[in-house]
Parts: structure tokens; C-alpha cells; sequence
């Protein structure tokens, strides 16, 4: 018997490859819009994504033969797990395997923003010159406040604490494993911390976590980086603040509107203090190869084969 595992999402040639050379496996690759996925996913055991497809209740009730739903990736919210669950589906994720990644891209954020990095190289590339206008602020000395401290919060804080930055933290679990943090509620977070990194997926208890209230418990002049997911901030009430200045600066990889392209999140990124990347936390050669063969071995492993 062979399982048909099709991978809807691009994963690393090194983890195509080791699905495909598997003798009880017939392996594809490629990107089926939603539509066309609803009729194909009908002969798959095994779907394996990674966030550009949404695996909804609608195509989950068409896969009658699948057994497994692979997430290449940290955050499960592109699937539909109450959905899964019904069907008795297991769903499998890789929520250390790009951490690294992540973490490096939270702190270049938190550079970027601080230290203008975007402006003044577009600044340059204009021809302007506006060293006297883009005067930053050291990240040495400053406390940042970790949302969320499972694996990336953990990368993040173990790159903060080479910066020389006072680390706090909440998490519903208090393992601070072999660093100095200091775990604290929301409430404090909030009031204690110069720089506030979010690493929380978004669920009920966390959308707009950050938002009009929260963040008028802030000090003034916070720097707020999201390299989570869009919906943990509130997007109209952190534009609102970044203009009124209560908010320094914003760092911002994912939104709520994925591509942002809608009037607000226009507004948004037009502000000075905004930097922005398109969701690329985990795009790196390195997280996506570990990533890919991550998933892959919990397959194979799961179908014991």
C-alpha cells in the first residue's frame, strides 16, 4: 500500500526529496488554489501546508481518506482544527524548527526601528542626507517585555540579553529555562517595558491583545514589534498611537489584512515610525530546510512507514 501525501506549499528540495524516496509514499508537490484543491484533496492521505493555503472545514469534509494535516510551520491558524478533530484528522506542526529564524528577524526589526535603518537608506538612495533628522535610541540598558516565551520568545530573549537589555516576560507557563527573566503580568509588561515583542498565536484569548486600552497602560514612547501574527494588535488602535506618539515606533512583519493592502494598513505603513517586511519570520534557507525536514520526519514517523 502507498500513502498519497501532497505538499500544497513549497517546502526545501532536501525534505521533497526525502518524502519521495520513501517506497510507501507517492509524493506531489504543488500549489492548488482552493477550488481545485476541494476536488483533488479527495485522494490524499496526508495534506501538508505551509501559510498560504487555509485548510478549511469545507476542504477537510471532502478529504474522506486523510489521516494527517502537516503544518511546515509554528502557527496552526490556517487550519481549521475543530474541523479536524471531528474527522479524527491528526494535525502536526514545527514550532521550533524556525524559531531561530524568527527571533533574528524580531531583533533586526527592533534595529531597523530604532536606528531608522529603512528611511535612511531610502533617504540616500533619494539623495537626501538626514543625519541631523534620524537620531535612534540604543537597545543597551532598555527592558523588553517578551509576550509569549515559548520557543521564539526564548531565541529572542537569549539575542536581547547580548544587546544588554532587561529581559520580563508573560507567558501562561513560567520557565525562564537558563536565562534571567523576570515573569510578570500583562499589567506590569505593559508599564515596565521600552521595547514589547509579541510571540503568541492568535486565538480568541489573544486577538488584539494589543489594543486601545493596553495600550494606554504603555510608557510613553514604547517601541511595539509583532512578528506573531496580525490579529494579536489592533491595527487602528496602534496607527492611532503612533501618531499621537505614544508609541515611538512600530516594527511590523504580519497584519491583519495579509497582503496590506486595504486603506488602514496603508495609513500604517505610510508613517515614518512604521518598519515593515511582508511575513517573512521564517523565510530564511536555513529555517525552511529544517522546517521541511522537520515535517517530514513527523510524516513518515506518523504513518510508520
Amino acid at each position: 500500500m502507498k500513502y498519497r501525501v501532497h505538499a500544497n506549499d513549497k517546502l526545501s528540495l532536501e525534505a521533497f526529496e526525502r518524502l519521495s524516496s520513501n517506497p510507501s509514499i507517492e509524493a506531489s508537490m504543488e500549489h492548488l488554489e482552493p477550488e481545485v484543491l476541494k476536488e483533488k484533496v479527495e485522494e490524499f492521505d496526508v495534506l501538508i501546508v505551509r501559510s498560504a493555503t487555509k485548510v478549511t472545514k469545507e476542504i477537510i469534509e471532502k478529504g474522506k481518506k486523510l489521516r494527517i494535516i502537516a503544518r511546515a510551520g509554528i502557527g496552526l491558524d490556517n487550519i481549521d482544527l475543530e474541523a479536524a478533530k471531528e474527522r479524527n484528522i491528526k494535525v502536526l506542526n514545527t514550532p521550533g524548527a524556525s524559531a531561530p529564524s524568527v527571533a533574528e528577524l524580531t531583533i533586526g526589526l527592533m534595529l531597523a526601528v530604532s536606528r531608522h535603518i529603512p528611511r535612511g537608506t531610502m533617504g540616500l538612495k533619494e539623495g537626501k542626507w538626514e543625519k541631523k533628522q534620524l537620531q535612534g535610541h540604543e537597545l543597551l540598558g532598555k527592558t523588553l517585555g517578551i509576550i509569549g516565551f515559548g520557543n521564539i520568545g526564548y531565541e529572542v530573549a537569549k539575542r536581547a540579553k547580548a544587546f544588554g537589555m532587561e529581559l520580563i516576560a508573560y507567558d501562561v507557563v513560567q520557565n525562564p529555562r537558563d536565562l534571567d527573566v523576570t515573569f510578570v503580568d500583562l499589567d506590569e509588561l505593559f508599564k515596565r517595558s521600552d521595547y514589547i515583542t509579541l510571540h503568541v498565536p492568535l486565538n480568541p484569548q489573544t486577538k488584539h491583545l494589543i489594543n486601545e486600552e493596553s495600550i494606554k497602560k504603555m510608557k510613553d514612547g514604547v517601541f511595539i514589534i509583532n512578528a506573531a501574527r496580525g490579529g494579536v494588535v489592533d491595527e487602528k488602535a496602534l496607527y492611532e498611537a503612533l501618531v499621537s506618539g505614544k508609541v515611538k515606533g512600530a516594527a511590523l512583519d504580519v497584519f491583519e489584512v495579509e497582503p496590506p493592502n486595504d486603506d488602514l494598513r496603508m495609513k500604517l505603513l505610510a508613517l515614518d515610525n512604521v518598519v515593515a517586511t511582508p511575513h517573512i519570520g521564517a523565510s530564511t534557507v536555513e529555517g525552511q530546510k529544517r522546517v521541511g525536514m522537520e515535517i517530514v520526519e513527523k510524516v513518515i514517523e506518523e504513518l510508520g512507514v
